[in-house]
């Protein structure tokens, strides 16, 4: 029985322990030392209309598309 006390014990205060570490590194991450990151600008999918972010589109010509595959494809027909 005493085992099991000391069992429960250890695995509270290391549980308290963990989720103070855990705690800790949320606030380091948003904390003034990162910038905070910038906006960025949604585009449609010629091909299939998902929404994406401009940087991880791929450009061809005046047209966006999200993949190589969609790229080659090209835009769907209306």
């Amino acid at each position: 029985m005493k085992y099991l006390i000391v069992l429960l014990v250890v695995v509270i205060v290391g549980w308290l322990l963990f989720g103070r570490a855990t705690r800790r590194g949320a606030v380091r991450k948003e904390g003034p030392g990162r910038p905070a990151l910038e906006a960025e600008d949604m585009v449609a999918c010629a091909h299939c209309g998902v929404h994406l972010p401009r940087g991880d589109a791929l450009v061809d010509g005046t047209t966006v598309y999200c993949s190589d595959a969609h790229r080659v494809a090209g835009p769907r027909a209306q």
